[in-house]
Parts: C-alpha cells; sequence; structure tokens
C-alpha cells in the first residue's frame, strides 16, 4: 500500500469517527501527494518531507509574530505528516552511512563535501532530514584525518 493509499484510508477513518479537524489535516497531505504525482515525481517521501518541513518553518513564523496558538495547528499538522514517513535513521546509522560515503568517494577535506552527499542523499532515502546530513558529514570532513 503507498502512502496515499494509507492517508486515503485514514481519511476515511476520520470522517467516520467524525474527526473534522484531523479530515482537512489529512486532506491537505492528499492533496500534496496528488499533486506528486500529477507532476510526474512520484516520490512520496520527498513531498512529505517538503510539506512536514513548510509547516515548521510556518509555525515559527507565526511564533515570531505572537500567533502559538496557529503555530500549534501547523506543528500539529508537520506531526501528523511526520507519522507517515519512514523512521528516522539514528546517530549512530547515519555516522555509518557517512563513514562509508566518505570512505567510497575518497573525501578528505571540506571542499568534498558536495561529492560526499550525492552519494550519500540516496541511501539515507528520506530517513533523515538533510541539514542533520550535511551536519554530520561537515563534522566528519572537518575532523583531521589519519589517511590523507
Amino acid at each position: 500500500m503507498s502512502i496515499l493509499e494509507q492517508v486515503q484510508e485514514d481519511v476515511k477513518t476520520a470522517m467516520k469517527a467524525g474527526q473534522k479537524d484531523t479530515v482537512g489535516r489529512l486532506r491537505m497531505i492528499v492533496n500534496a501527494l496528488q499533486q506528486e504525482g500529477k507532476e510526474g515525481k512520484g516520490d512520496e517521501v520527498a513531498a512529505l518531507q517538503r510539506e512536514r518541513k513548510r509547516r515548521l518553518d510556518a509555525a515559527e513564523a507565526l511564533r515570531e509574530g505572537g500567533r502559538t496558538d496557529a503555530a500549534g495547528a501547523e506543528e500539529a499538522e508537520a506531526e501528523l505528516i511526520e507519522g507517515y514517513l519512514p523512521a528516522q535513521l539514528s546517530d549512530e546509522e547515519l555516522g555509518e552511512l557517512v563513514a562509508t560515503a566518505v570512505q567510497q568517494t575518497g573525501a578528505s577535506e571540506p571542499k568534498d563535501m558536495g561529492n560526499v552527499m550525492k552519494a550519500l542523499m540516496p541511501k539515507v532515502g528520506g530517513r533523515a532530514d538533510g541539514k542533520r546530513v550535511s551536519s554530520v558529514v561537515r563534522e566528519s570532513l572537518g575532523k583531521p584525518s589519519g589517511t590523507a
């Protein structure tokens, strides 16, 4: 079952339970996933990550503007979206993937970060935020290497 199909089933369940707020939030997720499909991209995980990031950014902006009630609603949507994303990598798992990518690309200094990220992101497969991945890669390449 695809993520879209799962969300559509959850919409039906929420409708039967009379959860109007949840139905509205789930329909926004369905729309984002359907739009992704129409554009021919078909990467449901990437679409969900974008939507989650938008919600978190909006919540931050609303909090800065003093609208904590609206920020809470955006955060609730982000949390709902998060439930459909694959389990996130632990720090240890991410560190192992980074070490492997650094070794495979022969990277030894911060200027090699692009090559490492290019090799690494398909392996991460949406299981870690890009900022988190780049931070670990940057840290890994910033350390003095004993072999290079």
